[in-house]
């Protein structure tokens, strides 16, 4: 089992930044591929970004390359996401998830990760 819990989002302007935070706890090093997707109202649930928290390898959705950074605290077991030059198409419930190494193949879909987070609420005012 692992049990992660979000924090950090909130409300921004448009071009602003906010930083989210996800903290696992559990069975965290069984599962360390740690990944960020997001869901809009009337949207399906879409992956952001992704990171190993043993090796550091990262990934990108192409919308938000450039803008976002994920990072990690190997010791504290918790990932990072730094969302700058936010946009209104940024605003969703962003969720933080946990899957195996050997599923980093599909680390950008939801079949890629075994536990999931509440989420948190991101909102962009234009």
């Amino acid at each position: 089992q692992v049990q992660l819990v979000e924090l950090g989002g909130g409300l921004v302007q448009a071009g602003g930044s906010l930083q989210l935070s996800c903290k696992a706890t559990g069975r965290v090093f069984d599962f360390p591929v740690m990944g960020w997707f997001r869901q809009a109202p009337g949207k399906e649930r879409e992956f952001v970004s992704t990171i190993s928290l043993t090796s550091g390898s990262t990934y990108y959705a192409d919308s938000v390359k450039g803008r976002f950074a994920i990072s990690r605290d190997y010791a504290k077991s918790t990932v990072y996401l730094q969302m700058n030059s936010l946009k209104p198409e940024d605003a969703a419930v962003y969720t933080c998830a946990a899957g195996p190494v050997h599923k980093w193949y599909s680390a950008t879909m939801v079949s890629g990760y075994d536990y999931w987070g509440q989420g948190t609420q991101v909102t962009v005012s234009s």
